[in-house]
């Protein structure tokens, strides 16, 4: 049985420059980068949205990720600006979704993808009820 998945109008844009460090001999972005953006717009998203990992850790959570999606579509090149794209998806289920696009400066798709994250306490035992925190975030945004 699939989860129910809600897109929302949670979103959140950051612009990042491509480093030199972040990019192969060709002067492309190396493939692994672009998890790194991902992480990039969810730590925006978290900071605008008042869902940020030190609001989590302050409630003594950690989300880590347990699926990542990554499909990648165009190159970015050394010195481009590309924007991210952070999208929160809501489901009943106890865990976080965000899709990800991310825009060169001409407007088109890079790159997109997802990530699943679940809750764990400081010790690694998995919540299986959504951390009040979280269901007051939810409810605060509309989402329940």
């Amino acid at each position: 049985m699939r989860v129910k998945r809600i897109k929302t109008n949670l979103i959140s844009f950051k612009d990042v420059r491509v480093r030199f460090s972040e990019t192969d001999n060709l002067g492309i972005v190396w493939h692994g980068n672009y998890v790194k953006y991902f992480e990039d717009g969810r730590e925006a998203f978290g900071r605008e949205h008042n869902i940020s990992y030190l609001d989590q850790k302050k409630n003594r959570i950690a989300t880590p990720i347990i699926k990542l999606i990554c499909d990648y579509k165009l190159p970015l090149h050394f010195g481009e600006i590309a924007k991210i794209e952070t999208t929160y998806i809501n489901t009943p289920a106890v865990k976080m979704i965000f899709q990800y696009k991310i825009i060169n400066s001409e407007g088109k798709l890079v790159c997109q993808g997802e990530t699943v994250q679940v809750f764990v306490d400081f010790n690694g035992n998995l919540h299986l009820k959504p951390p009040p925190f979280f269901e007051a975030w939810k409810f605060k945004k509309g989402l329940l």
